[in-house]
């Protein structure tokens, strides 16, 4: 059965409001000139990694470094993914260690792609303090982790998932609740 959008839970502007308010957050709990950098989970936490920190500078003028992350190999799933999953490069131009570090996502679901993301980042240092920032947190989470900073909370059910829509991959800003096409064990989209 192919998916089947229920609703609709932040069009263009709100989705753009969100992420405001995100970076607003992040500022008043970090003070970004203390060495505070943005981790981008690939594929959506990228653009958003992006957008917090053109907004983060727009409100500080301070350059909040942005590094890009991929999980590919760090995931407990793997083995429940498509056939060959396709690894693509993590790029992080300084260096994690004594830094304060968010990483960004789209979705919290598990809590599984915010684990193998801090598998990651321990691999290339020892950072100060790694937080999670999150634009939708569904909850159903397997793991005890929780976003530092939060968009918006959505109750799910098991068989309905968020679909985030952004600008920069989708051409189009929005974030919808979806019924599931498969069974959510089988999706590899959502953390």
């Amino acid at each position: 059965m192919p998916a089947r959008e229920k609703a609709q839970l932040l069009n263009a502007a709100e989705t753009g409001r969100t992420i405001e308010r995100l970076a607003h957050e992040i500022i008043e709990k970090t003070g970004v000139q203390h060495g505070v950098a943005l981790i981008g989970i690939r594929r959506r936490g990228v653009p958003l990694a992006q957008r917090l920190a053109r907004t983060m500078r727009a409100l500080t003028g301070a350059e909040v470094p942005i590094g890009v992350l991929d999980i590919t190999l760090y995931r407990d799933d793997l083995s429940l993914a498509a056939g060959h999953p396709v690894v693509q490069s993590s790029e992080i131009p300084f260096s994690v260690d004594d830094r304060d570090l968010i990483l960004v996502d789209d979705v919290l679901f598990t809590g599984r792609t915010a684990r193998a993301a801090m598998n990651g980042l321990f691999d290339l240092g020892r950072p100060r303090r790694i937080q999670l920032c999150a634009l939708v947190d569904r909850g159903h989470r397997e793991l005890p982790i929780e976003a530092n900073y939060v968009g918006r909370r959505i109750e799910t059910r098991a068989d309905e998932l968020i679909d985030v829509r952004l600008a920069e991959l989708d051409g189009e800003d929005r974030v919808v609740l979806v019924s599931a096409a498969a069974p959510p064990a089988a999706r590899t989209g959502e953390s």
